[in-house]
């Protein structure tokens, strides 16, 4: 649904939930760019004639908001790594996602003329600590909070699935980007010098540039053969230790400060876990469905949201 001089794009109505976010206001802005209507859920009453009304808790929705909507998306979601994990924390991270996507999946389940598409965000902590080992779309669900808490909120979708709605479960990789998100918070620390490995910078970290994610989710709406999971990641994955070189060359700054994983462990407790842990996710699915990287590589990447 990309504008081009010789085949203008037929205007067509989103639905964002998580539209403040990274990724919803990002998609948001590209989607209104090529003349889309796009109406945002909030929790609030709405303010404005863009606005539709949810209680994701409560399970609630203004579904006539949704009706004649070609794509409904998900991205509501609170901050893994917004606070320590206390065992309320760990409750706010899980209903936030699951509560929400069951909401919005019973919802276009009931509409009379149901979206085309329903993304829902999902991520790669669904595999899990993978190690060295590279893992595709047709990889199981690891072990601990991460994993546990993707298979459930992509469980949630089942009304979606089970009403015939082409559904996508967008399992993003770490967006890179000086706008939001855990890449956000690098970037401070890297131009003040402060930036390094953190344990010993062997983990694999999956990550995605802001522009190809975006580009991405514009791709699986327009692919109608593209459906379940799909790793919104670049190609090719790399290390943390490669990650911290690539932050000091293009910043211009010195990584000498290290994060040792014992000290990661006293500060982050259970989180920490997933900082030290190795997730090599690469996007077979997308790749093979002819979608085209414009930054694959780390350094690229980390150029394109400097500017």
């Amino acid at each position: 649904m990309t504008q081009s001089d010789s085949a203008p794009v037929r205007r067509s109505r989103f639905a964002v939930a998580g539209a403040s976010g990274l990724i919803g206001s990002a998609l948001t802005r590209s989607l209104r760019a090529d003349g889309h209507d796009v109406v945002r859920l909030v929790r609030r009453e709405p303010a404005a004639p863009d606005e539709v009304r949810w209680d994701p808790e409560r399970g609630s929705v203004d579904a006539a908001g949704l009706s004649g909507c070609d794509a409904v998306l998900n991205f509501a979601a609170a901050g893994v790594g917004d606070h320590r994990w206390t065992d309320e924390y760990k409750r706010k991270i899980r209903d936030s996602r699951v509560l929400g996507t069951a909401t919005l999946a019973e919802a276009v389940a009931t509409l009379e003329q149901p979206p085309r598409v329903f993304v829902n965000g999902s991520a790669v902590g669904y595999y899990g600590d993978t190690g060295t080992r590279a893992v595709d779309e047709g990889a199981p669900p690891g072990d601990g909070f991460l994993p546990r808490l993707c298979v459930e909120w992509e469980e949630a979708a089942a009304p979606a699935q089970e009403a015939g709605i082409r559904t996508v479960f967008a399992r993003s990789g770490l967006v890179v980007s000086r706008a939001g998100g855990a890449w956000a918070r690098l970037f401070p620390l890297y131009l003040a010098g402060l930036g390094g490995r953190l344990g010993d910078g062997r983990q694999y970290w999956s990550y995605i540039a802001l522009h190809d994610e975006i580009a991405a989710l514009r791709h699986i709406i327009d692919t109608e053969e593209l459906s379940g999971p799909v790793n919104l990641t670049a190609p090719h994955p790399v290390t943390n230790r490669e990650v911290t070189a690539a932050m000091g060359r293009v910043l211009h700054r010195p990584t000498l400060f290290t994060a040792p994983a014992p000290v990661l462990r006293l500060v982050l407790g259970e989180m920490a876990g997933d900082v030290l842990g190795s997730t090599r996710a690469v996007p077979t699915r997308l790749l093979e469905s002819g979608f085209t990287f414009a930054f694959p590589g780390i350094e690229e990447s980390i150029r394109a949201a400097r500017k």
